[in-house]
């Protein structure tokens, strides 16, 4: 009998990119591979590569680079790319980088069993289908803990923001079904999913495409209905897109956090329609105070850009001055990066990288201040935590409540009086609070 081939994989970006990947080695199982955690003695390795920003290149290029290291010291047999930069750099990965044995673009991820096996015979591959042949549905094996899941709900964007290489990468916005979407749902829950966290290019275009309207809500609903599924959070909301009906769901669903992801990217109506966006500092605080009138303990994340081309002095400042205004719970900020291929990337009165990143550490230290005062009001309150580990080094738990999205936001750390597992619920009250982190004690 054939020793089973082993498979390793490195996936890379962001958390749409891992789904993928999931899908790939859940793929790879059924035909038989063994999949190891561990890269050394793998016969084929994965990378599965994010191509977004110059920094999100720049890290698979490098794993790329170690990998085909591995390869020539014997420790690994064979070298796939697949993921954003292999869809947007095509058939210049090999020619840069000719360790590689096989390019694979987003749209050939069905094919990955065969394409693993042409490579393991010796072949060298270069497969790119029209990449709306991307799979969204199938089984999957999940590399989170295995009590909570990403659940992606679309794939691609129809946003064309001016700075965003997304819709060259991966297409027009496309919505999986409802009924597909709950399927997985229950799946998740049969496993032991107690957290969902909804991820596409933009959730709050969910559905427009399959049933002309905008279907968040109505999904949101559906996915409550399935038993042992106790959270659901969804990241990258549109703000023109959050309306009445998404928040009164929020407002009244209890298996929905009140978390919003609010990407507005600017608060100064020339640089967003610069960027190709709507909007304007007016209507953003209007929407922030229609959200937490309606749900007032919402959590409220969002990213904002500094030093797209032409941002002036004053139309940062006006940015720093929203910021500061608007006392969001979470923020990150990214300066810009040019992306080839964009209309941003071509414009002429581009920033020097000094004055961006300048500008990027003022918003961070802004919203470090913002964040302090905001923990003040979880002092003495008791939250419901989800259980994530536990550090023996000092004999604390760590967990999130609802206003944490895992690996984005804080904690909360906190001691228990008995043994406590991850993906366990438990009510903590809040006693203090380090940096990000909520600080407390088990009931």
């Amino acid at each position: 009998m054939a020793t089973q081939k082993t498979i390793g994989m490195i996936s890379l970006g962001c958390p749409k990119n891992q789904v993928d990947a999931e899908l790939m080695l859940d793929k790879l199982a059924r035909a038989g591979f063994a999949i190891s955690g561990d890269i050394e003695g793998c016969d084929a390795v994965i990378v599965n590569t994010c191509g977004f920003i110059e920094a999100a290149k720049v890290e698979a290029i490098e794993n790329i680079l170690d990998m085909a290291e591995y390869k020539k010291s014997g420790d690994i047999q064979k070298l796939i790319v697949t993921g954003c930069l292999s869809e947007r750099y095509q058939y210049d990965i090999r020619k840069e980088m000719p360790e590689v044995d096989a390019v694979v673009g987003i749209g050939e991820n069905a094919n990955i069993v065969q394409i693993v096996d042409e490579v393991l015979g010796g072949d060298l591959v270069e497969a790119f289908a029209d990449k709306e042949l991307l799979p969204l549905t199938g089984g999957r094996i999940l590399t989170t803990p295995d009590y909570w899941a990403y659940l992606k709900i679309g794939d691609g964007c129809s946003n064309n923001c001016a700075f965003c290489a997304i819709p060259e990468i991966r297409g027009k916005f496309r919505s999986r079904s409802i009924e597909d979407i709950v399927d997985e749902a229950k799946t998740l829950a049969a496993q032991g999913v107690k957290e969902v966290v909804l991820i596409s290019q933009d959730t709050s275009l969910y559905g427009r495409d399959l049933y002309k309207e905008n279907k968040l809500p109505e999904l949101l609903t559906a996915i409550s209905e399935v038993g042992g599924i106790e959270w659901i959070r969804f990241l990258y909301c549109y703000p023109e897109r959050i309306g009445d009906e998404l928040l009164d769901v929020m407002a009244t669903n209890p298996k929905v956090c009140h978390y919003l992801d609010i990407p507005l990217q600017h608060a100064d109506k020339s640089v967003l329609r610069g960027m190709h966006r709507p909007g304007d500092r007016e209507t953003f605080e209007n929407l922030i105070k229609k959200i937490r009138e309606k749900v007032p303990d919402m959590v409220i994340r969002t990213t904002v850009m500094t030093g797209f081309p032409g941002e002036t002095d004053e139309q940062f400042e006006e940015l720093a001055e929203f910021v500061k205004a608007m006392k969001f719970d979470n923020l990150g900020c990214f300066a810009f990066s040019p992306e080839e291929g964009t209309v941003a990337a071509e414009r002429e009165d581009q920033i020097d990288e000094e004055v961006k990143v300048h500008r990027q550490d003022l918003i961070m230290q802004l919203q470090h201040d913002i964040v302090l005062e905001n923990n003040k009001k979880f002092l003495g309150k008791t939250l419901k935590v989800l259980v994530d580990g536990y550090n023996s080094y000092d004999d604390t738990y760590v967990g999130r409540f609802y206003g944490q999205v895992p690996d984005i936001d804080g904690t909360v750390l906190f001691t228990s009086p008995r043994e406590l597992m991850p993906g366990e619920f438990v009510d903590v009250t809040v006693l203090g609070f380090d940096e990000y982190d909520l600080t407390g004690k088990a009931l």
